[in-house]
């Protein structure tokens, strides 16, 4: 089972080297709303990870609550941005 934790964890590393990538090279502001969004997701799927190994489920509620968060927070940035691009 620790492979697969391992395999994971360099999946998820990998997804995020490519998201910042995409975050400091993204051609228009959406763009970077959106891997933003995506790091956030994948830092959320590697705490729950580590709760896997560990066998601790008491952060499960504060990773539902924080995924939310970003969620409500890149639908609202990125409505903000399409009005200032639209008035522009």
């Amino acid at each position: 089972m620790t492979a697969v934790y391992a395999v994971v964890l360099a999946m998820l590393t990998t997804a995020a080297l490519l998201t910042l990538a995409r975050l400091l090279r993204g051609p228009t502001t959406l763009d970077r709303i959106a891997a933003l969004d995506v790091f956030v997701v994948l830092i959320v799927a590697a705490a729950a990870v580590y709760a896997a190994i560990y066998s601790d489920g008491s952060n499960i509620p504060l990773l539902a609550a924080v995924a939310l968060i970003a969620l409500v927070g890149s639908a609202t940035a990125a409505r903000l941005v399409e009005r200032w691009e639209r008035h522009r």
